[in-house]
C-alpha cells in the first residue's frame, strides 16, 4: 500500500537534492515561546499551535522544501502525564502535521511556486523521558518494548497523511530495528536518520552496522545522520550511501553542545553553509539543519546547493 502523498517525495527525492529546515525549538524561541516544559515544542501544540505554524513558514520563506513537524517530543506516554487523554493525544499528534501542511499552503498563497513536503518526526524514546537519554540511547527495553510506544504514534501520524516520516535523532541500533518493524505496512514512506559521535552511534554502535539495518528495508527511502556535529557529516554520509546505496539525509546542529543538566547551549558555532557541497557530492540528498541552525543558514544552504547543482 502506498500513500497518495508517497510517490511525489519520492520521485522530487530521486530527482536531486531537498532542503530541509532548521531547528525547530530555536525558531519558537526566537520567537519568545518558553520550551522549558518537558513536552518541549510539543506543548505549543495545545496551547499556540499558530506559533507553530509560523515557524514553519519562516523556514518555508527561507528556502526549505522540507518541513519537520512539531511531533518529536509528542507521545501518548508523555501527553498522559500531563493528563491528556488518549483520544486527544491522538488529535494533538495528527494536528502537527495538519499545522506543517498549513504553513505550505500559506506559502503558496504567497507566492511559492515550489512543491513543499511534510516530514512527520518520529523522535527517541528518550525524548519523552526528558532526560538526556536521546543522547545515550542504551533504555534497557527490548525491540518488542520501544516497537510498542513508537507505533501507535506513527500509525496517528501516518494516517493524516505527511509525505514522509522522519525517523529521527535515533541514539541506538536496537531502537533503530523497533522503528523499522513498526513503519511496515504504514503506507508513509520513512527515512531513518541517527545522532551519532564520531564514526558510532551515541549508543557506541558502529555506522556501518548501524545503516545495514535499513538497507533491505523498502519503506526507507533515505539514511543518514541528524543533532550531530557539523564535522562528523562526511564521514556518516559516504558511509551511509556506500552501505545502503539510499540517498543520505543529512541535517547537523550547529556544532554547539547540548548540557541536559543545565538545559542550555555550550560551546561555538561550527556549521557553515559552503560544506553541505562535499555531502551532496558525497551522497546527500535531503539537507538541512537541526538543533541551533535556523532561516538564515537554511537561505544559504538552499543558495550554495543552487549555485553548485
Amino acid at each position: 500500500m502506498t500513500s497518495h502523498a508517497s510517490a511525489p517525495f519520492t520521485d522530487a527525492l530521486a530527482a536531486g537534492t531537498l532542503v530541509l529546515d532548521g531547528g525547530l525549538s530555536n525558531q519558537l524561541g526566537a520567537a519568545g515561546h518558553d520550551l522549558s516544559d518537558e513536552l518541549w515544542s510539543a506543548r505549543l501544540l495545545a496551547d499556540r499551535p499558530e506559533a507553530i505554524t509560523e515557524a514553519h513558514l519562516a523556514y518555508f520563506e527561507a528556502g526549505a522544501d522540507v518541513a519537520i513537524t512539531s511531533s518529536y517530543q509528542a507521545s501518548f506516554e508523555g501527553f498522559a502525564k500531563r493528563g491528556i487523554t488518549p483520544d486527544r493525544a491522538a488529535e494533538l499528534i495528527a494536528l502537527s502535521v495538519e499545522l506543517a501542511r498549513g504553513a505550505a499552503v500559506e506559502a503558496e498563497r504567497r507566492g511559492d511556486r515550489r512543491r513543499l513536503y511534510v516530514a512527520a518526526s518520529v523522535g527517541p524514546y528518550g525524548a519523552m523521558l526528558a532526560d538526556g537519554s536521546e543522547y545515550r540511547g542504551r533504555y534497557g527495553l527490548s525491540v518488542a518494548e520501544l516497537e510498542g510506544f513508537h507505533r501507535p504514534r506513527m500509525e496517528a501520524l501516518a494516517a493524516v497523511g505527511p509525505d514522509v516520516l522522519a525517523l529521527e535523532t535515533i541514539p541506538d541500533t536496537v531502537e533503530a530495528e523497533a522503528l523499522l518493524r513498526a513503519a511496515r505496512g504504514l503506507g508513509v514512506p520513512a527515512w531513518l536518520s541517527y545522532s551519532i559521535a564520531g564514526e558510532r552511534t551515541r549508543a557506541g554502535q558502529p555506522l556501518e552496522e548501524a545503516f545495514a539495518l535499513a538497507a533491505e528495508t523498502d519503506e526507507i527511502v533515505a539514511v543518514g545522520v541528524n543533532c550531530c556535529a557539523p564535522e562528523d557529516v562526511e564521514g556518516a554520509v559516504e558511509t551511509a550511501a556506500r552501505v545502503t546505496g539510499k540517498p543520505v539525509v543529512v541535517y547537523p546542529n550547529s556544532g554547539e553542545t547540548w548540557d541536559a543538566g543545565a538545559r542550555a547551549w555550550t560551546g561555538r558555532t561550527t556549521f557553515a553553509a559552503e560544506q553541505v557541497e562535499g555531502w551532496r557530492d558525497s551522497g546527500a540528498r535531503l539537507i538541512g539543519g537541526c538543533c541551533r541552525v535556523g532561516p538564515g543558514a537554511i537561505t544559504s544552504i538552499a543558495r550554495t546547493l543552487d549555485e553548485v547543482a
